[in-house]
């Protein structure tokens, strides 16, 4: 393929590089030149293009990425129909993706415009997800590397299916553990196999001792179970612990006990005549992603998992604290020693308001922003931070004389989590814990913000603390330094009550009363709370 620039008259038969506008249309990249797009390219003043020329040896940028997702694929998938130099692949099945990483790699490898990517290896999929891609970056490639790459990529690619499994479970009791446990443990548990298809065919509680429980995988055997899950009133702590030695004393094999992934640490892997044998950890009792999830799954499907197999789930297995646990792996900086921010977001277009900034709205004689910046300056914080959008200079204005760092959005019409990202970006680096403020919210004063402080430094699992009124969740929120670069993540005019949804485990609330809901969206709101809209400058 020979790309550069080119004369108009010359360039038919070529491929468009870069989207061109005429007077009275549009030419986009990757267009095949007529001769009357060159003719028209002339007549509207253009001299030289950027244009691609395909040669004899040549692979087309559609017909080659439908040649590598076509070689890469292999059973439980489907393809679309190439576009762009892109060509997908899709789970057929509900499953577990198998990937050559090696042969991934090498594909990758032969030329730079020839790529090919997938979701990681042994994800749980189900039909209709899309799970790799051959992308072309250029608008054709030689037929020599294509065809390396086609021969590595052969194959490459497969979902295991799931097959279903009659499930016996064996849940062994202490005093400390609730039977309402138990059932939500049974329920959550039902809801892993549902994509497989597979059913809890019994479940047998009984005591926390090694012939209990021999006695509970030999009886599900002969009820017809195919696959044991056995969760444990305490953990396994050792191999002669209560469970392995349970599956021990049945006639089973411990395969492995242990895995490098946390949360899931605790999970024992072996087997009873045959039939899978799962020792599930105290995470599982959560439906948040845990080490369990990643070997249930591949039995489920029907991959053999042996101890190499999970001895070498380190890299990457270090997952999403779980807030149920007993014990959280990171423990947070304790009393006064921990560093609090604040973080209000006043960068917004205020469009329900009919045209006035409310944040420039007053009440009580000051305007809303400020009531927000005294509220954080008051509160004796480490830092506090104001994002600034629409009307920047204005409201920043408002609170120049105050302890407040301003930190401009440029962006802020795209919705409040741009926002949030800036202001989580102009935190000091230790900073251990973060107050997320609305500035339309004036009720919310510095004793507020107190109380939120207190709980958060009360309790080592208080790491998402919220202010409600009447028990329903309001603002302000704040955050404990293990949800930053979540924050930092979220995307278009959401906020973060998702991920207060996604922890429960790890969130506290603050009664406060109305001040946790008070909207100030409208003039008619405004106006009830004997508040006043800026008058119009000129």
């Amino acid at each position: 393929m020979i790309f550069g620039p080119c004369p108009p008259e010359d360039a038919e038969g070529c491929i468009l590089a870069h989207r061109t506008a005429l007077p009275n249309r549009v030419l986009k990249k990757g267009r095949r030149l007529t001769g009357q797009d060159c003719a028209d390219l002339a007549a509207a003043g253009i001299d030289s293009l950027m244009v691609a020329r395909i040669e004899p040896g040549d692979t087309g940028e559609d017909a080659a990425a439908e040649q590598l997702a076509t070689a890469a694929a292999g059973a439980g998938l489907e393809t679309d129909t190439a576009f762009t130099g892109r060509m997908n692949l899709y789970a057929a099945t509900n499953g577990v993706l198998v990937v050559d990483a090696d042969a991934v790699t090498a594909a990758n490898r032969i030329d730079p415009a020839i790529t090919f990517a997938t979701l990681p290896n042994y994800s749980k999929v189900l039909a209709g997800r899309m799970v790799a891609t051959a992308k072309i970056i250029s608008f054709a490639v030689p037929e020599e590397q294509l065809g390396a790459a086609e021969s590595a990529l052969r194959g490459a690619v497969r979902v295991a299916g799931f097959s279903p499994r009659k499930v016996g479970l064996v849940a062994t009791q202490l005093p400390h553990l609730k039977p309402s446990t138990m059932d939500k443990t049974r329920r959550v548990l039902e809801d892993r196999l549902l994509p497989s298809g597979s059913i809890v065919l019994s479940e047998h509680r009984v005591p926390h001792s090694r012939e209990a429980v021999a006695e509970a995988l030999r009886s599900l055997k002969e009820e017809g179970a195919d696959f044991l899950i056995l969760f444990g009133a305490s953990a396994v702590v050792d191999r002669q612990d209560v469970l392995p030695a349970g599956l021990d004393l049945a006639g089973g094999t411990v395969h492995h006990l242990g895995m490098p992934v946390d949360p899931g640490n605790l999970l024992m892997l072996g087997s009873l005549d045959g039939i899978p044998v799962l020792g599930a950890p105290g995470c599982a009792r959560s439906p948040k992603e845990n080490g369990f999830d990643w070997v249930l799954d591949r039995l489920l499907a029907g991959l053999e998992v042996h101890p190499d197999d999970i001895t070498a789930m380190g890299v990457g297995g270090l997952l999403m604290e779980i807030g149920t646990r007993p014990q959280p792996r990171e423990g947070k900086r304790k009393g006064e020693a921990a560093r609090i921010a604040a973080l209000i977001l006043g960068a917004g277009k205020s469009s329900r308001m009919g045209g006035p900034n409310k944040l420039l709205a007053t009440l009580d004689g000051k305007t809303l922003i400020r009531h927000a910046a005294e509220a954080a300056v008051g509160a004796d914080l480490s830092q506090t931070v104001l994002v600034t959008g629409h009307l920047a200079e204005e409201v920043g204005a408002q609170v120049e004389d105050l302890d407040v760092a301003l930190v401009h959005n440029p962006d802020f019409a795209d919705g409040m989590a741009e926002s949030i990202r800036t202001g989580m970006n102009a935190l000091a680096a230790d900073t251990d814990a973060v107050i997320v403020l609305l500035g339309d919210m004036p009720r919310i004063g510095s004793d507020v913000l107190k109380r939120l402080i207190g709980t958060y430094r009360e309790n080592d699992n208080s790491l998402i603390v919220t202010a409600t009124a009447d028990g329903k969740r309001g603002n302000p929120v704040l955050w404990d330094r293990r949800f930053f670069e979540a924050l930092k993540s979220l995307s278009g005019d959401v906020g973060a009550r998702h991920i207060i949804g996604e922890n429960p485990g790890f969130v506290a609330e603050v009664e406060i009363g109305s001040a946790a809901r008070l909207d100030l969206d409208t003039p008619d709101a405004l106006r009830q709370a004997g508040g006043k809209l800026p008058e119009p400058k000129g």
